[in-house]
Protein backbone atom coordinates (compact mmCIF):
# COMPACT_ATOMS: atom_id res chain seq x y z
CA UNK A 1 0.00 0.00 0.00
CA UNK A 2 1.65 3.41 -0.77
CA UNK A 3 2.17 5.67 1.65
CA UNK A 4 -0.21 8.57 2.54
CA UNK A 5 0.46 11.97 0.34
CA UNK A 6 1.80 15.34 2.07
CA UNK A 7 -1.86 16.43 0.97
CA UNK A 8 -3.52 13.52 2.59
CA UNK A 9 -1.90 14.20 5.41
CA UNK A 10 -2.18 17.73 5.30
CA UNK A 11 -6.27 17.24 5.68
CA UNK A 12 -6.47 14.36 7.86
CA UNK A 13 -4.23 16.46 10.27
CA UNK A 14 -1.52 14.27 10.43
CA UNK A 15 2.40 15.37 11.40
CA UNK A 16 4.19 15.66 7.42
CA UNK A 17 7.15 16.81 5.72
CA UNK A 18 6.77 19.25 2.59
CA UNK A 19 9.99 19.61 0.55
CA UNK A 20 9.60 22.87 -1.86
CA UNK A 21 9.06 22.10 -5.33
CA UNK A 22 9.61 25.60 -6.24
CA UNK A 23 13.18 26.29 -4.26
CA UNK A 24 15.96 27.53 -6.75
CA UNK A 25 19.39 28.23 -6.23
CA UNK A 26 19.92 31.36 -3.44
CA UNK A 27 21.09 33.34 -5.47
CA UNK A 28 19.11 32.87 -8.80
CA UNK A 29 16.13 33.59 -6.18
CA UNK A 30 18.02 36.77 -4.49
CA UNK A 31 18.73 38.55 -7.20
CA UNK A 32 15.02 38.30 -8.79
CA UNK A 33 13.17 39.66 -5.37
CA UNK A 34 12.68 43.36 -4.66
CA UNK A 35 14.90 43.78 -1.89
CA UNK A 36 18.35 42.73 -1.01
CA UNK A 37 21.08 42.83 1.57
CA UNK A 38 21.61 46.96 1.68
CA UNK A 39 17.99 46.44 3.32
CA UNK A 40 18.83 44.30 5.75
CA UNK A 41 21.77 46.70 6.61
CA UNK A 42 19.47 49.51 6.49
CA UNK A 43 17.71 47.98 9.21
CA UNK A 44 20.70 47.14 11.71
CA UNK A 45 21.84 50.25 11.54
CA UNK A 46 18.43 51.42 12.43
CA UNK A 47 18.76 49.02 15.68
CA UNK A 48 22.27 50.76 16.32
CA UNK A 49 21.09 54.49 16.15
CA UNK A 50 18.20 53.28 18.60
CA UNK A 51 20.27 51.18 20.68
CA UNK A 52 21.26 53.92 23.69
CA UNK A 53 17.55 55.30 23.63
CA UNK A 54 16.85 51.66 24.17
CA UNK A 55 19.05 51.38 26.84
CA UNK A 56 17.67 54.62 28.84
CA UNK A 57 14.03 52.99 28.86
CA UNK A 58 14.61 49.34 29.37
CA UNK A 59 17.63 48.74 31.77
CA UNK A 60 17.87 45.29 31.37
CA UNK A 61 19.19 46.00 27.88
CA UNK A 62 21.97 48.05 29.44
CA UNK A 63 24.84 45.58 29.47
CA UNK A 64 23.82 44.57 26.08
CA UNK A 65 24.24 48.23 24.96
CA UNK A 66 20.76 48.72 24.26
CA UNK A 67 20.86 45.97 21.50
CA UNK A 68 17.80 43.31 21.25
CA UNK A 69 19.53 39.99 20.89
CA UNK A 70 19.33 36.53 22.43
CA UNK A 71 21.89 33.52 22.92
CA UNK A 72 23.41 30.58 20.95
CA UNK A 73 22.91 27.80 23.14
CA UNK A 74 24.65 23.95 22.62
CA UNK A 75 21.86 21.83 23.49
CA UNK A 76 23.69 18.41 23.54
CA UNK A 77 21.36 17.18 26.16
CA UNK A 78 18.22 18.00 23.77
CA UNK A 79 20.04 16.14 21.26
CA UNK A 80 20.66 12.60 22.68
CA UNK A 81 17.32 13.19 24.16
CA UNK A 82 15.36 13.02 20.54
CA UNK A 83 17.48 11.24 19.22
CA UNK A 84 19.45 8.59 20.79
CA UNK A 85 22.15 6.90 19.77
CA UNK A 86 21.48 7.97 15.98
CA UNK A 87 22.52 11.79 16.91
CA UNK A 88 25.17 13.16 14.85
CA UNK A 89 26.41 16.85 13.74
CA UNK A 90 25.48 19.97 16.48
CA UNK A 91 22.45 21.14 17.80
CA UNK A 92 21.85 24.72 18.99
CA UNK A 93 19.17 26.79 19.96
CA UNK A 94 18.58 30.60 18.98
CA UNK A 95 17.10 31.54 22.17
CA UNK A 96 14.66 34.13 20.85
CA UNK A 97 12.42 32.69 23.74
CA UNK A 98 14.74 35.29 25.94
CA UNK A 99 14.61 38.77 23.77
CA UNK A 100 14.41 41.21 25.87
CA UNK A 101 11.58 43.33 26.44
CA UNK A 102 8.88 41.17 24.52
CA UNK A 103 10.07 37.99 25.56
CA UNK A 104 9.83 36.50 22.06
CA UNK A 105 10.56 36.71 18.47
CA UNK A 106 8.36 39.20 18.01
CA UNK A 107 10.73 41.77 19.94
CA UNK A 108 12.70 41.84 16.76
CA UNK A 109 10.27 43.08 13.81
CA UNK A 110 7.60 44.36 16.11
CA UNK A 111 9.85 46.88 18.13
CA UNK A 112 11.74 47.62 14.71
CA UNK A 113 8.69 48.51 13.06
CA UNK A 114 8.02 50.93 15.89
CA UNK A 115 10.97 52.37 15.71
CA UNK A 116 10.78 53.18 12.32
CA UNK A 117 7.78 55.23 12.48
CA UNK A 118 9.28 57.03 15.39
CA UNK A 119 11.93 57.57 13.53
CA UNK A 120 10.08 59.07 10.70
CA UNK A 121 7.65 61.31 12.94
CA UNK A 122 10.88 62.86 15.03
CA UNK A 123 12.56 63.98 11.79
CA UNK A 124 9.06 65.47 10.63
CA UNK A 125 8.80 67.04 13.94
CA UNK A 126 12.64 68.66 14.12
CA UNK A 127 13.28 66.62 16.86
CA UNK A 128 16.60 64.87 15.54
CA UNK A 129 19.53 67.14 15.13
CA UNK A 130 22.35 66.15 13.00
CA UNK A 131 24.56 64.65 16.70
CA UNK A 132 20.99 62.50 15.99
CA UNK A 133 20.89 61.42 19.86
CA UNK A 134 18.32 59.04 20.01
CA UNK A 135 17.94 59.41 23.77
CA UNK A 136 16.33 63.06 23.20
CA UNK A 137 13.06 61.12 22.22
CA UNK A 138 12.61 60.15 25.94
CA UNK A 139 12.44 63.73 26.52
CA UNK A 140 8.99 65.57 27.45
CA UNK A 141 8.96 67.28 23.73
CA UNK A 142 9.54 64.26 21.71
CA UNK A 143 6.80 62.34 24.19
CA UNK A 144 4.51 65.10 23.86
CA UNK A 145 4.23 64.91 19.61
CA UNK A 146 4.35 61.07 20.18
CA UNK A 147 1.09 61.14 21.99
CA UNK A 148 -0.70 62.38 18.96
CA UNK A 149 -0.17 59.08 17.55
CA UNK A 150 -2.02 55.98 18.01
CA UNK A 151 0.17 52.55 16.64
CA UNK A 152 -2.30 49.80 16.54
CA UNK A 153 -1.76 45.87 15.87
CA UNK A 154 -3.60 42.51 15.69
CA UNK A 155 -2.47 39.57 16.96
CA UNK A 156 -2.37 36.56 18.51
CA UNK A 157 0.09 37.61 21.62
CA UNK A 158 3.21 38.19 21.28
CA UNK A 159 3.27 40.42 18.22
CA UNK A 160 0.91 42.65 20.25
CA UNK A 161 3.02 42.51 23.39
CA UNK A 162 6.03 43.90 21.53
CA UNK A 163 4.14 46.29 19.50
CA UNK A 164 2.32 47.19 22.56
CA UNK A 165 5.18 47.81 25.41
CA UNK A 166 7.48 49.60 22.52
CA UNK A 167 5.13 52.14 21.22
CA UNK A 168 3.48 52.81 24.84
CA UNK A 169 7.34 53.41 26.36
CA UNK A 170 8.03 55.98 23.72
CA UNK A 171 4.87 58.01 24.53
CA UNK A 172 2.45 56.75 21.77
CA UNK A 173 -0.94 55.31 22.74
CA UNK A 174 -0.91 52.06 21.97
CA UNK A 175 -3.41 49.67 20.48
CA UNK A 176 -3.86 46.01 20.55
CA UNK A 177 -6.37 44.42 18.24
CA UNK A 178 -6.71 40.55 20.38
CA UNK A 179 -7.86 37.23 18.69
CA UNK A 180 -9.76 34.60 20.60
CA UNK A 181 -6.59 32.63 20.55
CA UNK A 182 -4.78 35.20 23.04
CA UNK A 183 -3.53 33.95 26.67
CA UNK A 184 -5.21 35.91 29.29
CA UNK A 185 -1.72 36.68 31.21
CA UNK A 186 -0.88 38.40 27.53
CA UNK A 187 -3.71 40.97 27.97
CA UNK A 188 -2.85 41.68 31.22
CA UNK A 189 0.94 42.66 31.21
CA UNK A 190 -0.08 45.22 27.89
CA UNK A 191 -3.11 46.41 30.02
CA UNK A 192 -0.35 46.78 32.98
CA UNK A 193 1.68 49.06 30.52
CA UNK A 194 -1.28 51.56 29.46
CA UNK A 195 -2.47 49.53 26.51
CA UNK A 196 -5.39 49.30 24.64
CA UNK A 197 -6.54 45.93 24.44
CA UNK A 198 -9.64 44.94 22.06
CA UNK A 199 -10.80 42.03 22.39
CA UNK A 200 -12.36 39.61 19.40
CA UNK A 201 -13.97 37.08 19.43
CA UNK A 202 -12.90 35.74 15.82
CA UNK A 203 -9.79 34.35 14.53
CA UNK A 204 -6.48 36.29 13.72
CA UNK A 205 -7.15 37.05 10.58
CA UNK A 206 -10.35 38.84 12.09
CA UNK A 207 -8.59 40.98 14.28
CA UNK A 208 -6.22 42.11 12.01
CA UNK A 209 -8.39 43.37 9.39
CA UNK A 210 -10.45 44.93 12.47
CA UNK A 211 -7.13 46.83 13.58
CA UNK A 212 -6.88 47.92 9.38
CA UNK A 213 -10.30 49.24 9.44
CA UNK A 214 -10.02 51.48 12.44
CA UNK A 215 -7.02 52.74 11.17
CA UNK A 216 -7.90 53.65 7.87
CA UNK A 217 -8.31 57.26 6.78
CA UNK A 218 -6.81 58.58 10.28
CA UNK A 219 -3.73 60.64 9.79
CA UNK A 220 -2.37 60.06 13.53
CA UNK A 221 -3.23 55.76 13.36
CA UNK A 222 -0.43 53.90 12.42
CA UNK A 223 -1.45 50.19 12.00
CA UNK A 224 1.55 47.80 12.31
CA UNK A 225 0.51 45.32 9.19
CA UNK A 226 1.48 41.65 10.31
CA UNK A 227 -0.06 40.77 6.68
CA UNK A 228 1.71 42.81 4.61
CA UNK A 229 4.44 44.75 6.43
CA UNK A 230 8.35 45.26 5.03
CA UNK A 231 9.47 47.13 7.91
CA UNK A 232 8.15 43.86 10.39
CA UNK A 233 10.09 41.36 7.72
CA UNK A 234 13.40 43.28 7.88
CA UNK A 235 13.44 43.91 11.46
CA UNK A 236 13.44 39.91 11.76
CA UNK A 237 16.00 39.64 8.93
CA UNK A 238 18.50 40.91 11.22
CA UNK A 239 19.22 38.22 12.98
CA UNK A 240 20.77 36.48 10.27
CA UNK A 241 23.24 38.79 10.74
CA UNK A 242 23.94 38.48 14.34
CA UNK A 243 23.68 34.79 13.88
CA UNK A 244 26.88 34.96 11.43
CA UNK A 245 28.74 37.08 14.33
CA UNK A 246 27.88 34.09 16.89
CA UNK A 247 28.77 31.35 14.85
CA UNK A 248 31.94 32.64 14.55
CA UNK A 249 32.74 33.59 17.64
CA UNK A 250 32.17 29.76 18.29
CA UNK A 251 34.45 28.62 15.77
CA UNK A 252 31.85 27.20 13.32
CA UNK A 253 32.32 27.98 9.34
CA UNK A 254 29.15 27.09 7.58
CA UNK A 255 30.01 25.58 4.29
CA UNK A 256 28.98 22.91 1.81
CA UNK A 257 30.61 20.51 3.72
CA UNK A 258 28.94 21.53 7.39
CA UNK A 259 25.68 22.83 5.80
CA UNK A 260 23.56 24.63 8.68
CA UNK A 261 19.68 23.44 9.03
CA UNK A 262 17.34 25.67 10.47
CA UNK A 263 13.43 24.86 12.31
CA UNK A 264 11.52 27.92 12.51
CA UNK A 265 7.71 27.69 14.18
CA UNK A 266 5.58 29.71 11.59
CA UNK A 267 2.45 31.46 12.31
CA UNK A 268 1.46 33.92 9.39
CA UNK A 269 4.56 33.79 8.41
CA UNK A 270 6.36 37.39 8.67
CA UNK A 271 9.24 36.03 11.02
CA UNK A 272 10.18 32.69 9.98
CA UNK A 273 10.14 34.13 6.63
CA UNK A 274 12.20 37.39 7.51
CA UNK A 275 15.17 35.51 8.51
CA UNK A 276 14.97 33.04 6.26
CA UNK A 277 15.39 35.67 3.75
CA UNK A 278 18.50 37.02 6.00
CA UNK A 279 19.80 33.90 6.59
CA UNK A 280 20.44 33.04 2.56
CA UNK A 281 21.63 36.33 2.04
CA UNK A 282 24.62 35.59 4.53
CA UNK A 283 24.63 31.54 4.17
CA UNK A 284 23.43 30.77 0.34
CA UNK A 285 22.98 27.55 -0.61
CA UNK A 286 24.71 26.31 2.68
CA UNK A 287 21.50 27.08 5.18
CA UNK A 288 18.19 25.13 4.88
CA UNK A 289 15.18 26.46 6.42
CA UNK A 290 11.97 24.69 7.31
CA UNK A 291 9.26 26.05 9.04
CA UNK A 292 7.25 24.14 11.69
CA UNK A 293 3.23 24.66 11.72
CA UNK A 294 0.38 23.23 13.76
CA UNK A 295 -1.51 20.38 11.94
CA UNK A 296 -4.59 22.29 12.72
CA UNK A 297 -3.01 25.85 11.64
CA UNK A 298 -0.35 25.26 8.73
CA UNK A 299 -1.19 28.36 6.73
CA UNK A 300 1.82 28.65 4.55
CA UNK A 301 1.78 25.04 3.79
CA UNK A 302 -1.54 25.54 2.31
CA UNK A 303 -0.67 28.11 0.26
CA UNK A 304 2.98 26.65 -0.22
CA UNK A 305 1.28 23.55 -1.60
CA UNK A 306 -1.48 24.91 -3.32
CA UNK A 307 -0.04 27.97 -5.20
CA UNK A 308 -2.84 28.41 -7.80
CA UNK A 309 -5.66 29.36 -5.04
CA UNK A 310 -4.16 32.78 -3.29
CA UNK A 311 -6.07 33.12 -0.41
CA UNK A 312 -6.49 29.82 0.75
CA UNK A 313 -6.94 29.48 4.53
CA UNK A 314 -6.66 26.56 6.48
CA UNK A 315 -10.49 25.96 6.78
CA UNK A 316 -10.85 25.51 3.02
CA UNK A 317 -8.86 22.22 3.72
CA UNK A 318 -11.13 21.12 6.37
CA UNK A 319 -9.24 22.12 9.65
CA UNK A 320 -10.29 23.74 12.20
CA UNK A 321 -7.47 26.21 13.14
CA UNK A 322 -7.60 25.19 16.83
CA UNK A 323 -3.97 24.78 18.54
CA UNK A 324 -2.55 25.21 21.79
CA UNK A 325 0.16 26.69 19.72
CA UNK A 326 -1.66 30.26 19.95
CA UNK A 327 1.35 32.25 18.22
CA UNK A 328 0.86 29.88 15.51
CA UNK A 329 -2.46 29.81 14.91
CA UNK A 330 -3.05 31.38 11.81
CA UNK A 331 -5.80 30.44 8.88
CA UNK A 332 -4.69 32.16 6.12
CA UNK A 333 -0.62 32.98 5.26
CA UNK A 334 0.96 36.15 4.53
CA UNK A 335 1.64 36.83 0.92
CA UNK A 336 4.68 38.68 1.23
CA UNK A 337 5.88 36.13 3.49
CA UNK A 338 4.91 33.25 0.68
CA UNK A 339 6.20 35.73 -2.49
CA UNK A 340 9.53 35.49 -0.48
CA UNK A 341 9.47 31.94 0.32
CA UNK A 342 8.59 30.33 -2.68
CA UNK A 343 11.73 30.81 -4.59
CA UNK A 344 14.22 30.16 -0.74
CA UNK A 345 12.18 27.89 1.68
CA UNK A 346 13.32 24.11 1.57
CA UNK A 347 10.63 22.91 3.04
CA UNK A 348 7.72 22.88 5.89
CA UNK A 349 6.85 20.07 8.89
CA UNK A 350 3.70 19.83 10.46
CA UNK A 351 3.43 18.90 14.40
CA UNK A 352 0.70 18.08 16.56
CA UNK A 353 -0.19 19.74 19.85
CA UNK A 354 0.86 17.10 21.63
CA UNK A 355 4.04 16.80 20.57
CA UNK A 356 4.46 20.37 20.88
CA UNK A 357 4.55 19.76 25.10
CA UNK A 358 6.30 16.90 25.01
CA UNK A 359 9.19 18.50 23.27
CA UNK A 360 8.43 21.38 25.77
CA UNK A 361 8.87 19.45 28.77
CA UNK A 362 12.02 17.43 27.30
CA UNK A 363 13.72 20.67 26.73
CA UNK A 364 12.91 21.51 30.34
CA UNK A 365 14.34 18.25 31.71
CA UNK A 366 17.45 17.94 29.41
CA UNK A 367 18.78 21.45 29.34
CA UNK A 368 16.75 23.35 32.02
CA UNK A 369 15.33 25.83 28.89
CA UNK A 370 11.60 27.33 29.79
CA UNK A 371 9.76 28.25 26.36
CA UNK A 372 5.98 27.84 25.44
CA UNK A 373 4.71 25.75 23.41
CA UNK A 374 4.63 27.63 20.33
CA UNK A 375 8.04 27.83 20.77
CA UNK A 376 8.51 24.07 21.06
CA UNK A 377 7.62 23.51 16.83
CA UNK A 378 10.68 23.42 15.28
CA UNK A 379 12.19 20.94 18.31
CA UNK A 380 11.33 18.06 16.19
CA UNK A 381 12.51 19.50 12.92
CA UNK A 382 16.02 17.25 12.94
CA UNK A 383 13.72 13.94 13.05
CA UNK A 384 11.42 15.04 10.28
CA UNK A 385 14.73 15.42 8.44
CA UNK A 386 16.80 12.67 9.40
CA UNK A 387 14.08 10.37 9.92
CA UNK A 388 11.46 10.28 6.93
CA UNK A 389 11.11 9.41 3.72
CA UNK A 390 10.84 12.59 2.10
CA UNK A 391 13.29 14.14 4.97
CA UNK A 392 15.97 11.66 3.77
CA UNK A 393 15.24 11.85 -0.04
CA UNK A 394 15.38 16.17 0.70
CA UNK A 395 19.55 15.31 1.45
CA UNK A 396 20.11 12.85 -1.08
CA UNK A 397 18.87 15.14 -3.88
CA UNK A 398 20.92 17.93 -2.23
CA UNK A 399 23.73 16.07 -1.82
CA UNK A 400 23.85 16.33 2.11
CA UNK A 401 23.47 12.64 3.36
CA UNK A 402 27.37 11.83 3.60
CA UNK A 403 28.13 15.15 5.70
CA UNK A 404 25.34 14.97 8.20
CA UNK A 405 27.97 14.19 10.79
CA UNK A 406 28.97 17.53 10.23
CA UNK A 407 25.69 19.22 9.84
CA UNK A 408 24.72 22.34 12.40
CA UNK A 409 20.71 22.07 13.68
CA UNK A 410 19.89 24.92 14.49
CA UNK A 411 16.14 25.33 16.39
CA UNK A 412 14.52 28.79 16.71
CA UNK A 413 13.00 29.09 19.86
CA UNK A 414 9.96 31.83 19.76
CA UNK A 415 8.30 32.55 23.12
CA UNK A 416 8.23 32.28 26.71
CA UNK A 417 10.51 34.41 29.16
CA UNK A 418 7.42 36.28 30.59
CA UNK A 419 5.15 33.27 30.44
CA UNK A 420 3.36 33.42 34.40
CA UNK A 421 4.33 30.36 36.51
CA UNK A 422 1.38 28.94 37.18
CA UNK A 423 1.14 28.68 33.41
CA UNK A 424 4.22 27.16 32.89
CA UNK A 425 3.75 24.84 35.21
CA UNK A 426 0.63 23.18 33.54
CA UNK A 427 2.25 23.64 30.52
CA UNK A 428 5.20 21.09 31.80
CA UNK A 429 3.08 18.46 33.74
CA UNK A 430 0.68 17.96 30.42
CA UNK A 431 4.68 17.52 28.89
CA UNK A 432 5.69 15.16 31.78
CA UNK A 433 2.35 13.14 31.67
CA UNK A 434 2.77 12.98 27.26
CA UNK A 435 6.08 11.85 28.04
CA UNK A 436 5.68 9.71 30.76
CA UNK A 437 2.92 7.65 28.51
CA UNK A 438 5.18 7.09 25.42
Amino acid sequence: MPLPTVDENLRAARPCLWVNPARVEADEALRALPIHLDAIEEAEARWRRFAPLIAKLFPETAAAGGLIESDLIPVPHLQRAMMGGSASGTWLIKGDHALPIAGSIKARGGIHEVLEFAERIARQHGLLDKAADYTVLAEPAAREVFARYVVAVGSTGNLGLSIGVIASALGFRAQVHMSAEAKQWKKQRLRQRGVEVIEHAGDYGEAVEAGRRVAQGDAFSYFVDDERSLSLFLGYSVAALRLRDQLRATGIAISSGTPLFVYLPCGVGGAPSGITFGLKQVFGDHVHCFFAEPVASPCVLAQMSYPERPGITVYDLGLDNRTDADGLAVARASELAVQMMTPLLSGIFTVEDDALFRQLALLHESEGIRIEPSAAAGIGGPHMLLDTENGRQYLADNGLTQCMSQAVHLIWTTGGLFVPDEEYRAFLERGRRLLSAT
